[in-house]
């Protein structure tokens, strides 16, 4: 079973998918601060289906186009001086751009907000005693 486009990927996919070996990855993830994954406890990190087109761009520019790391480095902090936008409107954009939910997956979701309302009664019943 694949994963969906819109699911995170780990780092072993994430090199897989943009072709280049894992501690690349991390050399990057070092020198370039435009690079975030998301990480979990012990450090694990995911990436979005954002970072992976990201990572794919800055592989085109470092391997097919000759630039450098502070070549692309620069590039994008140039990007960024040129496109600043609040925090409100990054939330903004992430609302208006989400996609509705298919049956699939608005009946997962109902299932796990019943485990949690569970687990919550759970809680509340131990913690009232």
């Amino acid at each position: 079973m694949s994963k969906s486009p819109q699911a995170f990927r780990s780092i072993s996919e994430a090199a897989d998918e943009v072709g280049v070996p894992q501690h690349v990855l991390r050399f990057w993830e070092g020198k370039l601060d435009v690079i975030q994954p998301v990480k979990r406890a012990g450090g694990r990190r995911f990436y979005r289906p954002e970072d992976i087109q990201l990572l794919k761009d800055i592989r085109r520019l470092l391997h097919d186009e000759g630039m450098t790391i502070k070549g692309v480095e620069r590039l994008y902090k140039e990007k960024k001086a040129r496109t600043p936008r609040a925090q409100s409107d990054v939330a903004s954009e992430a609302v208006v751009s989400a996609r509705p939910l298919d049956d699939a997956a608005r009946s997962r979701l109902a299932h796990v907000l019943v485990q949690i309302e569970a687990a919550q009664a759970s809680l509340t019943s131990v913690l009232s005693r």
